[in-house]
């Protein structure tokens, strides 16, 4: 996200009016907002703020202006804009646990300027909301919520607010208390930290709130009525672009009235009658998130009467061949089968597990009483299962639970080095393509800039753990500029010079991963990293208390790619070398299928700190955030001191629109490119990440898939 090069004044946070806040608080208050709804709110527990969960003009559950109690359903989201003058809404809102709601907004004043650059356009300001419904409603008790809006940044339209909810079928009853836009005056505050007045001047936010309330009919599950009543005042709310042209009186009405439509069960059409004098309208469209678009359905190749004749190796062999798996070995050693095999389908290791399972089901091998099955990365082994013929029987004739199956079976994810078996339909090259869209936001030169094009690649694996990497991607569609310079240790802020080319090459690399033991891992690369950097990068990674910690040391020495050329080094850099090293710590919560990464050490520019990263996968599709805190006096310029590195990413796995399984993910991720805090290269492979589901803690989490 591109910002506006601006000169800022340094900000302080108070706890009180005396005592500063450090920033560690907020990293800590930020994964406390993202993990306690997990203890109080069952994932199983099904919604009672239906069918009330409809967007506001902001994309926040409530009416048109104000908030409701109500949240979203737990792993769900919605995408939608809507317009009542001078405002132009475009959001989007995820739930990725039960009683939490965030919402991303952009909010464009028509008819105001935005920058000085006329090709800029409309005013547009970016925020974040948050949500928690700490209270559900009961038979008498009414749904609580608190929120907080646009905490961080400018904060043009900040408020937060308590409110309560209550359904007396088929109406919704709904009563709040505000502060910033709903409350007698606006916040006037820009923070590069996060803000919550609420908490640090409580008696401040009492005195400044407005009380606001709704009332909502929906007497079929097609359409609703809305009536609420809205405190803001427009005429007052000075930090607003639009108070001095379109609002120097007050507004004739603070009632305002709609009707919502859902012509179909995932889509909403909101007309209204606001401020007494302006009509809006609104279109959003709500989803399930990693429901797939098409069924998956996985072909399990089923054995001809010819290939009953063949040897039991060959037959295994080639079963597993054709549903998904290559460099298999197959043995029969006594009465124990063996069996080695590269998982290249399946998402989950624990469903590729389940598949081989349901083949040997299938088979139904004679002779033999045990079978070790162990699954392979890159030839590495990650995971092995232990178990017998009659369980496996027993298992599919469901005789026996899935719970029983793994209380019976051993798994192991500290495998040794494995023998030296013949393998077959080993795949040395691995290759790809896909669409490949960026997005560069609020840059002076034009609020939206892009490219769009196709990315590919190719990995030859010739040995156990090693990869020879070729990424290039072309861009026929590019608009990407900027008029920001690079700032004084530009890391990242000179990312657009590399950006604006139409066809790169991302990188030209090796890599190495090596099982140092059964449990500790080593990576190496060295290379063409990344678009901007070559040199070399390592990492080790060991997980602890059956996979609950992984914890890890990481490290790199790169130098600047010449932007100009794709196979040439930058030698007129402000550094010659930029070196990385990082303390590496990830707390997994199986329980609720997220993840809390902390990085701490040196970053490239040189600034030391911490960046905290809270991941959440859901039915395959992962998501993320991240916020940095460094020293930032290595700087020499004002727009990176006292400035945060933050942003959000989501991976959309293939399997959701291919009808099959797939191990093919769709990353996306939005951060600034004008600042150059809290910086990292882009790894190619994380030890983290490579380790994955592969400990006794996810399979545990994973056994179901296994049948």
């Amino acid at each position: 996200m591109g910002k506006k090069i601006s000169r800022k004044k340094k900000l302080h946070i108070f706890f009180t009016r005396a005592h500063k806040i450090n920033p560690v608080y907020y990293l800590v208050l930020f994964s406390f907002l993202l993990l306690f709804p997990s203890l109080l709110h069952s994932e199983t527990q099904s919604s009672i703020d239906e069918p009330f969960v409809f967007p506001s003009n902001w994309g926040g559950t409530g009416l048109m202006e104000i908030p409701t109690a109500r949240v979203m359903r737990v792993n769900s989201y919605r995408i939608g804009a809507s317009m009542v003058h001078p405002y132009r809404y475009y959001y989007g809102t995820i739930s990725p646990l039960k009683g939490l709601e965030i919402d991303g907004r952009i909010t464009e004043v028509l008819g105001i300027q935005g920058l000085a650059n006329p090709a800029y356009g409309n005013f547009k300001d970016k925020a974040v909301d948050l949500k928690y419904q700490f209270l559900p409603e009961g038979k008498y008790m009414p749904a609580l919520a608190i929120g907080i809006m646009d905490p961080h940044g400018t904060r043009i339209y900040p408020s937060q607010y308590i409110v309560a909810s209550k359904q007396i079928y088929p109406f919704d009853f709904t009563l709040g208390f505000g502060n910033g836009r709903f409350g007698e005056k606006p916040v006037i505050s820009k923070a590069e930290k996060f803000r919550v007045e609420m908490f640090t001047d409580t008696e401040d936010w009492l005195k400044d709130s407005q009380f606001f309330w709704g009332i909502q009919f929906a007497p079929s599950e097609k359409y609703a009525l809305m009536l609420e009543y809205s405190p803001i005042r427009f005429d007052k709310q000075t930090t607003d672009p639009a108070q001095q042209k379109y609002f120097s009186n007050s507004v004739p009405s603070k009632f305002n009235y709609g009707i919502r439509f859902r012509p179909v069960n995932w889509a909403e059409i909101d007309l209204s009658y606001q401020r007494g004098n302006q009509f809006g309208a609104s279109f959003s469209a709500a989803f399930d998130i990693g429901k797939p678009l098409i069924p998956i359905y996985d072909h399990i190749y089923r054995e001809t009467p010819s290939d009953r004749l063949n040897p039991l190796e060959m037959r295994l062999t080639e079963v597993l061949h054709r549903s998904g798996f290559s460099d298999i070995s197959v043995v029969l050693a006594g009465d124990d089968l063996h069996i080695e095999a590269q998982n290249e389908k399946y998402f989950y290791n624990a469903k590729a597990l389940g598949i081989i399972l349901k083949i040997l089901a299938a088979v139904d091998p004679q002779n033999i009483s045990r079978a070790h099955i162990v699954l392979k990365e890159n030839d590495i082994p990650v995971v092995e299962l232990i178990t017998s013929k009659e369980n496996i029987r027993d298992l599919y004739q469901e005789k026996m639970t899935i719970h029983e199956f793994a209380q019976l079976s051993k798994f192991n994810t500290s495998v040794e080095e494995l023998p030296n078996l013949p393998g077959r339909h080993k795949k040395l090259l691995h290759y790809g393509i896909k669409p490949s869209l960026e997005t560069f936001l609020n840059d002076p030169s034009g609020f939206f800039r892009y490219r769009l094009g196709m990315s590919g690649w190719v990995n030859y694996q010739p040995w156990e753990g090693a990869s020879f990497i070729a990424g290039i991607a072309t861009y026929p569609l590019n608009n990407i500029t900027t008029t920001n310079e690079p700032l004084s240790i530009p890391v990242r802020s000179d990312l657009v010079d590399y950006k604006e080319k139409n066809v790169v090459l991302n990188r030209l690399m090796y890599d190495q991963i090596k099982k140092l033991t059964p449990s500790l891992y080593g990576r190496f690369s060295a290379g063409l990293l990344e678009i901007q950097y070559a040199g070399f990068d390592a990492e080790f990674a060991l997980p602890l208390f059956n996979g609950r910690i992984y914890t890890g040391v990481s490290g790199s020495a790169v130098k600047k790619r010449d932007p100009d050329n794709m196979l040439k080094l930058k030698t007129d850099d402000v550094k010659d070398i930029y070196s990385t090293a990082f303390f590496n710590i990830r707390l997994n919560i199986p329980e609720t299928d997220m993840a809390v990464d902390v990085n701490a050490g040196r970053f490239l520019a040189g600034d030391n700190g911490v960046r905290l990263t809270v991941s959440k996968l859901i039915n395959g599709v992962k998501i993320w955030a991240w916020y940095s805190v460094t020293d930032t006096s290595v700087f020499g310029d004002d727009f990176n001191r006292g400035y945060n590195d933050k942003g959000f990413g989501v991976s959309i796995p293939l399997r959701l629109f291919k009808g099959t399984d797939s191990r093919t993910s769709y990353d996306y991720a939005l951060s600034p490119w004008t600042r150059d805090t809290g910086q990292d290269i882009d790894h190619f492979n994380s030890l983290f990440d490579f380790i994955g589901r592969n400990t006794n803690i996810y399979l545990d989490k994973d056994r179901q898939k296994l049948y």
